[in-house]
């Protein structure tokens, strides 16, 4: 490696079929940017967390309908992800979900996230687990000096100091463990109490927001690619790179990356009122008026008397909420010559269940066609907050 290369690296804890999306994101963005800098992009496989409910949680078709799959191991509770036995069921599975995916590289279900993300190895991107013996052993005795510093009380002091700034705490230190204990043999992982020694045999391991340092400690990284999230968090490890000897690499901002149904025409600027429904929000021109202006100049006559015109405007306000979503639909349609297609369908397309679909559909369904890999690598070549691309 030469001395002054540029290491990219980015990550994500290790789901499902790649489970969500925005971690092909991020692996493209590291892989673009190391491009850029003639480095190398490291796409670091969080496999020693163990929230087993957030990597066993994805979704799959029924048609055009999304649904909801949760993936069961046999595993015992706290067994950190990597260990995960991915077996014969777990592959019919996915396989019923996704079609016909390649069989995990060893059966876990690290082996089948080292497997699925193939096309993004192949690209040049390096898989890296933190959890190789080769690896991880070495560094025991420096986790050991960095638990010996006390880091818990200066992450505690930040996260006070990052709220009195008003700050937003993804991660609080004060409630959840700075070391746990990895044991490799099974994968079980556990929280240690302040000065409860790590168990014999077991690797002392950090916990999320000690990560960061651990990172660096093992690929030296220059740059990482986060995103909004994980921003916050890194914030909490600013006062802790000097303590443990480290300098604190470049942090580089995940841009989102949006597939486009083919030959549609949009801008980033109007996702947002695509997302909401504005549909008034798209350059188009009233052919005439809205429903609700062919009330407009309706009064009642005072002749009427008061419990008659108390009764027509109950009426008239009751007719004006109606043809409001008549007016709704008025501009959708508007809005749908314009884009050729049904604007709500197209919100579904981009942000089912309400969110961006590079956070609710799994990465394998970008996997799966390299040429859209290509054309999202080639997006990311710029910089941009958005990247909008064709579907193949």
């Amino acid at each position: 490696m030469e001395p002054h290369c540029a290491i990219v690296v980015t990550g994500q804890q290790i789901g499902v079929g790649w489970t969500p999306a925005l971690s092909v994101a991020k692996a493209l963005t590291a892989l673009a940017t190391a491009r850029q800098l003639g480095g190398r992009a490291v796409y670091w496989m969080a496999d020693e967390d163990h929230d087993r409910l957030e990597v066993s949680l994805t979704v799959g078709f029924d048609g055009d309908r999304l649904v909801r799959h949760r993936f069961h191991f046999e595993a015992p509770q706290g067994t950190a992800t990597g260990w995960l036995p991915w077996t014969e069921t777990q592959q019919a599975l996915a396989e019923s979900l996704w079609g016909d995916i390649p069989p995990a590289t060893e059966p876990s279900l690290r082996g089948h996230v080292l497997a699925l993300g193939r096309p993004l190895w192949r690209l040049g991107l390096e898989a890296f687990s933190p959890t190789h013996p080769g690896l991880r052993e070495p560094i025991q005795s420096e986790l050991a000096r960095w638990r010996s510093l006390g880091l818990e009380a200066h992450l505690m002091k930040q996260a006070e100091h990052l709220e009195a700034e008003g700050q937003e705490l993804v991660l609080d230190p004060r409630k959840q463990a700075a070391w746990f204990s990895l044991d490799p043999r099974n994968g079980l992982r556990r929280a240690l109490a302040e000065g409860e020694a790590c168990p014999p045999g077991c690797w002392l391991s950090p916990g999320a927001a000690l990560r960061p340092l651990m990172q660096s400690l093992l690929l030296k990284a220059t740059h990482v690619v986060l995103g909004p999230s994980e921003r916050l968090y890194w914030q909490l490890t600013e006062p802790l790179w000097d303590l443990v000897d480290l300098a604190p690499p470049e942090i580089i901002a995940r841009p989102s990356v949006y597939v486009l149904p083919r030959g549609l025409d949009i801008a980033p600027s109007q996702l947002q009122a695509l997302r909401h429904g504005y549909w008034e929000a798209f350059p188009f021109e009233l052919p005439g008026i809205l429903p609700t202006g062919a009330l407009a100049g309706l009064r009642p006559d005072p002749a009427w008397g008061p419990e008659l015109i108390q009764r027509f405007n109950q009426t008239l306000a009751q007719t004006r909420r109606k043809l409001i979503k008549l007016d709704r639909r008025f501009h959708r349609d508007l809005a749908g010559q314009i884009l050729g297609m049904d604007p709500e369908r197209l919100r579904q397309f981009l942000f089912p269940l309400s969110l961006p679909q590079e956070r609710v559909l799994p990465g394998i369904l970008w996997l799966q066609d390299e040429a859209l890999l290509a054309r999202i690598l080639e997006g990311l070549a710029q910089p941009a907050e958005v990247v909008l691309v064709e579907a193949s």
